[in-house]
């Protein structure tokens, strides 16, 4: 009898826990179709940016009730490989005209991210690649492997279907890290996020391509914790390792959507907001 109680208690906390947090669908379709052949009003070049990495880089953040559309801010969707106006959520993996087959996918950093860029140059307009996956290991991201490929892919086709106003691939940003803050996988962390940002750098024939990472949320108690804190350290080291890289510190930022592990909306457009700051220290003479 005990026992029935028990399961029947974590059960129902179990339910109540996804119910607290789940991210509420996108709404308000279509999503805008752009040419990307043609820069918009007042911008003389494009610059791209794949966005990289696990649930936090695709963002679970509550969307605001109505979709930006500046028309300087652009993104590739996930589902089709077209060009629209950029909007919430860009990890979009349902139809662009109906939204169906949509997964939990919010807000993330990327949009914040391009906004402060575009209103610090005028003459810019941005080019979001999302590729981020849910739970994704950073195995999945190694040369070679599923992940990896995908996105090499999708920036190769970026920088084809954009020829036309000779964009350029300005650099790459990653936030992932839970899938492997653990005792068996740390050991190999550091190696395989290096080997991963070299790879790109020879397959898109960039050398200095900027690599910009991410911390981890620190939301979770121990002994979760001291996994989660060991797997930063580690991220906030990669500027002392590889060049033309920097990570963000994001480890004060402690809301999230109700889960301790997915950033809520005020802290993913902080992380953006950091991410910019982090680009122009990079791109500084």
């Amino acid at each position: 009898m005990r026992r029935a109680f028990t399961l029947c208690l974590f059960a129902l906390s179990s339910s109540l826990y996804a119910q607290k947090a789940a991210t509420p669908p996108p709404s308000k379709p279509p999503l805008v179709s752009v040419d990307i052949t043609k820069l918009p009003e007042g911008a003389t070049h494009l610059d791209l940016w794949l966005l990289c990495g696990q649930s936090n880089m695709k963002g679970r953040g509550v969307m605001p009730e109505e979709p930006k559309n500046d028309p300087r801010i652009v993104m590739m969707h996930k589902m089709d490989d077209q060009w629209y106006l950029a909007r919430h959520p860009l990890h979009l993996t349902g139809d662009a005209k109906t939204f169906q087959g949509h997964d939990n996918a919010g807000v993330g950093p990327g949009l914040a991210f391009a906004e402060v860029l575009a209103a610090q140059d005028k003459t810019v307009a941005i080019g979001l690649v999302p590729c981020a996956v849910g739970g994704s290991s950073i195995k999945l991201w190694q040369k070679g492997a599923k992940l990896y490929d995908e996105a090499l892919r999708r920036a190769k086709l970026a920088l084809q279907t954009t020829a036309p106003v000779k964009a350029r691939l300005r650099g790459i940003l990653w936030l992932q890290g839970e899938a492997n803050a653990n005792a068996q996988d740390r050991p190999q962390y550091a190696g395989q996020l290096r080997s991963m940002i070299e790879a790109f750098r020879t397959d898109l024939a960039m050398p200095d391509l900027p690599f910009i990472a991410c911390t981890i949320g620190e939301m979770q108690p121990e002994p979760r914790l001291a996994d989660l804190k060991a797997m930063n350290e580690i991220l906030l080291a990669l500027p002392k390792s590889v060049p033309h890289t920097a990570c963000v510190d994001a480890r004060d930022l402690k809301t999230h959507i109700g889960d301790s592990v997915h950033f809520d909306t005020a802290a993913q457009n902080e992380i953006g907001r950091r991410f910019a700051a982090k680009f122009r220290e990079l791109a500084k003479p």
